[in-house]
C-alpha cells in the first residue's frame, strides 16, 4: 500500500509525533492507522504526547560560540523538571541545538512559527518562478508546495537535518530525548549572532 502524505498527516493529528515517525509506523504496519498508532505506543511516542499539556517551565539556556569567535547562538530548551534538565543527556542535546543554529541558521523554531504574510510571500514566488520556466499551469501549486515543504526544512529549526548526523531531523533527535527522559522537552526560542551583520556597509 502507498504510504500518501495524506495518511501520514491523518496518522499525526491523531498522535501528536513527527512526520518521519508516523511515516515509519505506517510502512511497518501496512497503511492501518490503528496498527501504526499501536506500534508508535509502543515505541513509547504516542504516550509521551499525553505530557505535552504539561508545564515545561524547567531547562536550560545553551550558548555555542564558533571557533574565532565572529558568530554564535543562545538557545532556550525547557523541561518539567530541574532533574531532566541537570542531566547530561539534556545539556547535551542543548549544546548540539546552539550548534545547530550557529551552522545552518534557521529563521523559525517550527513551521507553525513563521507568519502568515511570510508564508504567502514564499508561495508567490515559487508559483512565479515556475510560470516563468513555463510549468503547466495545473500543476503549479503543487510545484509551489513542494518548496513550501524545502523552505520550512531549511528554515525551521526542527526540520532542519541535524548536523551532527544528517540521517535524521532535529526533531527526531528531539522525540529521541522525549522518549529516553520521560517528560515534555521543547526548544523555546534562540538567537543567532553574527559579527558585523547588523552594520551598515
Amino acid at each position: 500500500m502507498e504510504i500518501t502524505a495524506e495518511l501520514v498527516k491523518k496518522l499525526r493529528e491523531k498522535t501528536g509525533v513527527g512526520l518521519m515517525d508516523c511515516k515509519e509506523a505506517l510502512k511497518q504496519s501496512g497503511g492501518d492507522i490503528e496498527k501504526a498508532i499501536e506500534y508508535l505506543r509502543e515505541k513509547g511516542l504516542a504516550k509521551l504526547q499525553k505530557r505535552m499539556g504539561k508545564v515545561a517551565s524547567e531547562g536550560l539556556v545553551a550558548s555555542y560560540i564558533h571557533t574565532g569567535g565572529k558568530i554564535g547562538a543562545m538557545v532556550e530548551v525547557n523541561c518539567e523538571t530541574d532533574f531532566v534538565a541537570n542531566t547530561k543527556e539534556f545539556q547535551n542535546f542543548a549544546k548540539d541545538i546552539a550548534m545547530q543554529i550557529t551552522a545552518s541558521n534557521p529563521l523559525y523554531v517550527k513551521r507553525e512559527d513563521v507568519p502568515e504574510e511570510v508564508k504567502e510571500k514564499e508561495k508567490n514566488i515559487y508559483k512565479k518562478q515556475a510560470l516563468e520556466s513555463g510549468k503547466p499551469e495545473k500543476i503549479i501549486d503543487k510545484i509551489a508546495e513542494g518548496k513550501m515543504e524545502k523552505f520550512f526544512q531549511e528554515m525551521c529549526l526542527i526540520e532542519q537535518s541535524f548536523i551532527k548526523n544528517p540521517d535524521i531531523t532535529v526533531i527526531e533527535l528531539l522525540e529521541e530525548l522525549i522518549v529516553k527522559m520521560g517528560e515534555k522537552i521543547l526548544v523555546s526560542r534562540f538567537v543567532r549572532f553574527q559579527l558585523g551583520e547588523t552594520l551598515e556597509e
